[in-house]
């Protein structure tokens, strides 16, 4: 049963789904299996799939189904569903059309530093009234991020000055934790981060899945291997820690999936986890601070 705490927070953003869309009838089995499992909880849901993994470890990687066709089936699991969509784009000029189509748009942790992807991401989404997600690369310090706030709150009031949007929501776009790199093949998540972050006004996500990846670690060295096994201590930490909302790639079949399946949760227990942390969510939001904030 989920507490009380959780009526005076707003909903958790969960963002889940398979990795890659693999074909039209596992992406639509997918879907409607969360909204199935998640009606009635305090979230805000997105079914989340990639129509192009552009950063495969192999040439020989299965990336998607690409722009034109992977925007096509995104679109009607919406119109059979009704749930809202999330999608990563890779170039400035994918902007725009994947903002037509999903209501949450993505700028990969490795593109995070692009200034052209940043700009041409806040453009879209402010000017389609879309929410933007970008993913902290595992390369930055949480305080480094700022600059990439800076660029979007700079897009923000440009677009604002000219009279070309209206203000937007508090919330419309986010930073996602997905860990940093320690040594070689190794990601660490700094629970820190998610208040670190919080401090530049916007709300922070959990990537649940890509901060357990072992980047090149499976068998021949030519794809990503993973650390399933941690993924629910990491994840009901970082809610413990103050993270806003959880990114979390599943998969009915983890072990036939053609993208990232070590790290993806099981389809079938997706609900009864966000379930745990929720009540985690809620236990932490009704505990008083006891210690003043430090200066800066």
């Amino acid at each position: 049963m989920i507490q009380s705490p959780l009526s005076s927070q707003a909903p958790m953003t969960l963002i889940a789904g398979p990795c890659v869309i693999e074909d039209e009838g596992l992406v639509m089995e997918i879907a409607q299996e969360l909204k199935l499992q998640l009606s009635g909880l305090p979230v805000r849901l997105y079914f989340k799939a990639s129509f192009d993994k552009a950063n495969r470890t192999s040439i020989h990687g299965f990336r998607g189904p690409g722009l034109k066709k992977g925007l096509e089936i995104l679109a009607r699991v919406r119109e059979k569903t009704g749930l809202p969509l999330l999608t990563d784009f890779h170039t400035p000029e994918q902007a725009k059309p994947v903002a037509e189509v999903v209501e949450f748009l993505q700028v990969p942790a490795f593109l995070c530093r692009q200034t052209d992807m940043i700009v041409a991401a806040a453009e879209a989404a402010l000017t389609s009234k879309r929410r933007l997600n970008v993913k902290k690369g595992q390369f930055l310090a949480p305080w480094d991020a700022k600059n990439i706030v800076e660029k979007i709150r700079e897009v923000e009031k440009q677009l604002l000055e000219g009279g070309r949007i209206e203000a937007p929501p508090s919330d419309w776009f986010c930073l996602t934790e997905r860990g940093v790199t320690f040594g070689y093949n190794t990601l660490v998540v700094d629970m820190v981060s998610f208040q670190t972050m919080k401090k530049f006004k916007v709300p922070t996500i959990y990537d649940a899945t890509h901060s357990i990846q072992t980047p090149g670690a499976a068998q021949g060295g030519s794809s990503t291997g993973g650390k399933r096994e941690y993924l629910e201590v990491l994840a009901r930490a970082a809610m413990a820690a103050g993270a806003d909302g959880l990114f979390m790639e599943c998969h009915p079949r983890p072990n036939q999936a053609k993208s990232d399946g070590p790290n993806a949760f099981y389809l079938d227990r997706v609900g009864a986890f966000v379930r745990q942390l929720l009540e985690i969510r809620g236990l932490v939001s009704g505990m008083p601070k006891l210690l003043p904030e430090a200066q800066d």
